[in-house]
């Protein structure tokens, strides 16, 4: 049930984000890698989504599932629009769950494993 609400929350929030960000192209299917879990919970990002735009810096789309806390519902996780700064290691979060955030400030991964992983992926891949 839980893996059910996960993916209807995905697709949902993926078809407002066509709405709200078209710089992404959404011809494809999805392409979830998942970066090493942490405590924190589970972190993906979507390789077909990478775009490189002005300044060296990079955009993503990425998913987040907090971990489960015992005793309480599961979180259905939310999806977001990052930029990366590969030249400084920095990040910002431009969407969450579709909702422009446009005063996002850049911030380093600091000891958020899960967002460094998404950084040195992200930044790693080779864009044609």
């Amino acid at each position: 049930m839980n893996k059910l609400i996960s993916d209807l929350l995905t697709v949902c929030l993926a078809v407002s984000l066509m709405v709200v960000s078209p710089p992404f192209s959404w011809a494809g299917p999805v392409d979830w890698v998942e970066v090493p879990q942490t405590e924190a919970g589970q972190q993906w990002w979507d390789r077909g989504s990478v775009r490189e735009e002005a300044g060296g810096v990079r955009s993503v789309l990425s998913r987040f599932t907090p971990a489960e806390i015992e005793g309480q519902p599961p979180s259905r996780g939310s999806l977001y629009v990052m930029q990366v700064d590969c030249a400084q290691a920095l990040y910002r979060d431009k969407q969450v769950n579709g909702i422009p955030r446009f005063r996002a400030e850049w911030e380093p991964a600091g000891a958020d494993g899960l967002i460094d992983s998404v950084i040195q992926a992200v930044c790693a891949l080779p864009l044609s």
